[in-house]
């Protein structure tokens, strides 16, 4: 099932970060359906957040999208080369953001490999690829962007129509408060004490999480 708005139009951006590990975000474009589970997040909010690309309520060309009802996804590139999938959270006028760093891939793992370059790699000898392959299609805010095949040209993509190409279901996993572990965010050290807030979330258990 679709996540309804409502999930995305909460105030507590921090709390929908945690809430979004263990959900499934998929996209299926040109017919190609790829999907992985989420499992490290971080969270990202205006105006007080100095991390936050709209911190003050910073308007431009590109966090506009972060200003819309919650449901839409803030796509942006980072060092002129990563794409960068972050959800839209929180009513119309609030800028807040959930960068969703690293999925477990479930469906189109192939079509992964190849948007990844990496169809070349040896898989073994079993029928699928062992976790050390897996997780370098998708471990990393970049790297999973690209596997999933999200780039810019989708910033502002509604995930809530019913013939949206990138969506995010609740599967029925349930995810334990004791699974989750949280931290400073990453490579925010420009952000003064704001650096520091532990916001970012991920699955202790799960070898899909960006160690640094």
């Amino acid at each position: 099932m679709r996540l309804p708005v409502d999930f995305y139009t909460r105030p507590d951006v921090v709390q929908i970060a945690r809430d979004l590990l263990g959900k499934v975000l998929l996209t299926e474009f040109d017919g190609a359906r790829t999907a992985g589970r989420i499992t490290e997040t971080e969270a990202y909010r205006a105006p007080d957040d100095r991390a936050c690309h709209a911190y003050s309520n910073r308007r431009t060309a590109r966090t506009e999208v972060m200003f819309w009802q919650g449901g839409s996804a803030y796509i942006y590139l980072c060092y002129g080369i990563h794409h960068l999938f972050n959800v839209v959270t929180a009513e119309e006028g609030v800028a807040h953001a959930v960068l969703i760093r690293a999925v477990e891939p479930l469906e189109g793992v192939d079509v992964m490999a190849r948007r990844r370059n990496l169809s070349h790699l040896d898989w073994g000898q079993h029928s699928a690829p062992n976790t050390r392959v897996l997780q370098r299609l998708s471990v990393g805010p970049g790297a999973l962007s690209q596997a999933l095949g999200l780039e810019t040209k989708w910033t502002g993509q509604s995930l809530l129509a019913a013939d949206s190409p990138i969506w995010i279901e609740d599967d029925g996993c349930v995810i334990s408060p004791a699974t989750i572990a949280s931290g400073r965010r990453i490579g925010v050290d420009y952000a003064g004490e704001c650096a520091e807030w532990p916001w970012r979330f991920w699955l202790k258990y799960s070898p899909f999480v960006k160690k640094n």
